[in-house]
């Protein structure tokens, strides 16, 4: 585990700590997820998972852990999974869609962003968001609750 944090640093303590944290593997495993879920999700991130850990009655030291590790970066790593998932739930030419994102940041400039088109550019990014952001949690609960358990019955 020390390499883990070793390797990468803040969010790695936090993702190690995450298997030394009290209670059922189930709520940990839970409150990773959504931590993850909100971490990647653009607009939201660590306050949000608190809030919702608490709302929902999970593990919030999980949720901060969750959004600490894919917070932000993990969001701009994902940016093209998303974009691809979303222009083919929308049935839309993805080519046209990198083509209008490309624009709107080369050169980056607010006022480019004005001109992106809601329904061809925005919502097909945020709905692929969104559908990553729903499978990456799924599989962090999967594998914090595996890991979580195989700790516990070794114990």
């Amino acid at each position: 585990m020390k390499k883990i944090s070793a390797l990468f640093g803040k969010a790695g303590e936090a993702f190690k700590r995450l298997f030394t944290l009290n209670g059922a593997p189930h709520d940990i495993a839970m409150g990773f997820a959504l931590g993850v879920f909100l971490g990647i999700l653009p607009g939201t991130g660590p306050i949000a998972a608190l809030i919702m850990a608490q709302f929902l009655r999970l593990n919030r030291a999980a949720a901060l852990a969750g959004a600490l590790v894919t917070n932000t970066w993990f969001s701009l790593l994902v940016l093209g999974l998303s974009a691809q998932a979303g222009a083919m739930i929308m049935s839309i030419d993805l080519p046209e869609l990198n083509h209008a994102i490309g624009t709107a940041f080369r050169p980056f400039h607010f006022g480019n962003l004005s001109r992106l088109s809601f329904s061809r550019v925005i919502m097909p990014v945020l709905l692929g968001y969104l559908i990553v952001s729903i499978a990456l949690g799924i599989i962090a609960y999967i594998t914090a609750y595996s890991i979580l358990r195989l700790r516990h019955t070794k114990n």
